[in-house]
């Protein structure tokens, strides 16, 4: 693959949306070309399992249910989306990738680093990120800044103690992979934070 794969993570509130549209504003105003992403979703298959997932009304699905779906979503993504991306040389841009999965089911959820692990392994096989920009905040502060949780977003709204076990295990993520995954101070305003983002990209030796 000849492209850049950057992905953004964190955990809800930190401020994803806000630094990925003025990455995107940077790269456009420089002619940049580009692709961006989210997850699950970014194609009509994935976007329809996107909807399963968050949707309220499906709060029995049990742990084992939401990574299977997150890994189908990818799957479907990465296939028709993603690579063809790669193979062809571009920028992607993924806000949200593999290492969500990792921190929301593999710890959150408690199913497992090696459960984690194999699902990623069948969805991504050799597609990994370039780098990852991880927005570190504490769910208290994020939750606290945006005004609390969407309550029609089942994830949003699965209570504090879950979210706490989500920055845990992203924690574990950027201790695990060090050379690809960069923390970012969340805490700070948007455009310091947004400054700390195109270091780490630099750092990372990827040219913009």
């Amino acid at each position: 693959m000849k492209g850049t794969f950057i992905t953004f993570e964190g955990c809800e509130g930190v401020g994803k949306t806000t630094q990925v549209e003025m990455l995107k504003r940077y790269l456009s105003e420089r002619g940049r070309d580009f692709l961006f992403l989210r997850e699950p979703g970014g194609n009509a298959v994935s976007e329809k399992i996107r909807e399963l997932i968050l949707t309220k009304e499906n709060g029995e699905m049990c742990g084992r249910c939401e990574a299977l779906l997150y890994s189908a979503a990818r799957a479907q993504l990465i296939e028709t989306v993603i690579r063809p991306a790669l193979d062809a040389g571009r920028l992607v841009i993924c806000d949200r990738f593999a290492d969500s999965t990792y921190a929301y089911q593999g710890v959150a959820r408690g199913l497992g680093a090696d459960y984690v692990a194999k699902l990623n392994a069948l969805a991504c096989g050799d597609v990994v990120p370039d780098l990852t920009v991880f927005l570190d905040m504490a769910p208290s502060e994020a939750f606290a800044r945006k005004g609390g949780a969407d309550s029609s977003d089942r994830l949003e709204s699965a209570g504090a103690q879950f979210h706490e076990r989500v920055y845990e295990g992203y924690l574990q993520a950027a201790d695990k992979w060090p050379e690809r995954i960069r923390k970012v101070d969340a805490r700070r305003s948007p455009q310091e934070v947004f400054a700390s983002v195109l270091r780490a990209i630099a750092e990372a030796g990827i040219s913009l």
